[in-house]
């Protein structure tokens, strides 16, 4: 883009900025010759008698609402909030004085926490635009609404500290390695204690855990000889595998994020604003604001062995970066690849874990390559219907028709989770996607050697998958078909019980 051009948008940014402004300051006065009239009633439920746009500048009438509620039974809206409805705020306005936040600095206290709550005692302090919880802020907002949960809780972290360690690792300090999550988000409770305990709201954006896991398939794997016994990671004969976890949040630093698709960050938080309704106005109106917590889905990390051998690069790495499918993966739908994919990697983790090295499963919510589940039947439907059936020369076309784009999972953010573990090389990928290797060496982290899913554990509905994706780059030690080979590759019809 020209300098003229990014003026231009500068320039109509702050127009509508001011636009919005002055709108809400005519909308404010409007609402402040109600304040003074007899609420309307409605039923026996009074509503707030005094609801205003302008923020932030009554400390006492704040803090006075601050005082914790019972959660027994939903309240008044004038109740549970300030009477002033704070739509959004500004740079400079009075009252707001944001932490200090310096991505990717040297250590948690020198970088600062990262705040998003809107308590009484942090939201004039917020450097974070979003909720947290990633999206189940919702439902955290439902039970507020219902009177389950006190608009101002604020959680115990006693006994939540991590159960292993991760970190830190250099590239944590590299604002533009890490953009997509909090690489202190497992250490907050910890290094920010003085400053929750005084009543800042900071809270962990990652958790880590230990547990066990019980698969069907690795209890076949063990009676078959597949996977061995061995007491540790493979801990009994059922084939239960001990494994160490981790949940991560998304945490969104935007001018990185912006950097890594190669777009400007006024338009990044003007898309983000535009095309969801309207969400957090701070996007537009608080430019100083730069990590945003995005409501979508987070990431589970599975290790099997030793963690501290994730990022030792003298140790064998096996990985696998699976994305959320859960027709397949949790209902064993035969339409693709998913699940069988999943459980192979899971097994050559397991064994890279018993041969001295260590294994990684690392698992997105991004249903139906981030197009979600009804997007995903929708095209299922159509690809079903089409003239000629379900043909793997079609596979993208059907997406395409419905969507508008065959995939939205954009790989781009994918390898900061792997730059949070500290992985510095792969020494098997499990997975035959080009667009995940692509993100991963791109990002710095070599791998030496692709692993596709074997022949004999492709469901036969799924071949149109596997084959249509193959043709379009996906990673293979066969043969690639022709345009005229696709056309032939047919899944069954609904009515095909025996194909």
């Amino acid at each position: 883009m020209t300098i003229a051009n990014d003026d231009a948008i500068l320039e109509k940014m702050l127009s509508t900025m001011e636009t919005l402004r002055l709108d809400q300051l005519r909308l404010a006065e409007q609402f402040e010759k109600l304040s003074t009239a007899t609420p309307p009633k409605f039923g026996d439920t009074d509503l707030s008698p005094s609801v205003s746009i302008t923020a932030l500048t009554n400390d006492a009438k704040d803090a006075d609402c601050a005082t914790p509620k019972s959660a027994t039974s939903p309240g008044t809206q004038s109740s549970m909030y300030p009477s002033r409805v704070i739509l959004t705020t500004y740079p400079g306005q009075h009252g707001i004085k944001p932490i200090h936040l310096q991505w990717g600095a040297k250590d948690a206290k020198e970088r600062g926490p990262v705040v998003a709550s809107r308590h009484a005692n942090s939201i004039k302090k917020r450097n974070a635009i979003g909720a947290y919880g990633g999206s189940y802020c919702i439902y955290r907002a439902l039970a507020v609404a219902i009177g389950d949960l006190p608009s101002n809780y604020r959680p115990n972290f006693n006994m939540t500290e991590p159960t292993y360690q991760i970190g830190p690792h250099p590239s944590w300090f590299d604002p533009e390695k890490i953009v997509s999550v909090d690489p202190f988000g497992h250490v907050a409770p910890s290094v920010f204690k003085d400053e929750y305990e005084a009543g800042l709201d900071v809270r962990p954006t990652i958790a880590i855990t230990r547990a066990h896991m019980t698969m069907a398939e690795m209890e076949m794997n063990v009676k078959t000889g597949n996977l061995k016994v061995d007491g540790k990671i493979v801990v009994n004969e059922r084939g239960d595998l001990a494994v160490s976890k981790a949940a991560l949040e998304p945490v969104w630093y935007l001018p990185g994020v912006a950097k890594r698709f190669g777009i400007e960050e006024t338009l990044l938080r003007r898309a983000l604003f535009e095309d969801t309704g309207g969400m957090y106005p701070e996007l537009i109106t608080r430019p100083d604001l730069k990590v945003y917590l995005p409501p979508i889905g987070g990431i589970s990390v599975y290790i099997f062995g030793n963690p501290e051998y994730v990022s030792d690069p003298t140790k064998k790495l096996t990985l696998r970066v699976h994305d959320e499918c859960n027709g397949s993966d949790v209902f064993g739908s035969d339409i693709c690849t998913c699940r069988p994919y999943l459980i192979y990697g899971i097994e050559e983790c397991v064994k890279q874990a018993q041969q001295g090295g260590v294994g990684v499963i690392v698992y997105f919510r991004k249903e139906g390559r981030a197009l979600g589940e009804v997007t995903k039947y929708l095209v299922y439907n159509a690809r079903k219907r089409q003239a000629g059936g379900d043909t793997a020369d079609n596979y993208f076309l059907r997406t395409e028709c419905i969507a508008g784009v065959k995939d939205m999972r954009f790989q781009a953010l994918m390898p900061d989770v792997l730059h949070w573990l500290g992985i510095q090389k792969i020494d098997r990928m499990m997975s035959m996607s080009n667009m995940k290797h692509d993100a991963i060496v791109g990002s710095g982290i070599p791998i030496i050697e692709r692993v596709p899913i074997p022949d004999e554990l492709i469901p036969a509905d799924s071949r149109v998958e596997i084959d249509a994706k193959i043709a379009s780059g996906y990673f293979t030690s066969g043969s690639v078909m022709t345009e005229t080979e696709l056309s032939n590759v047919k899944g069954r019809d609904w009515e095909d019980i025996e194909h």
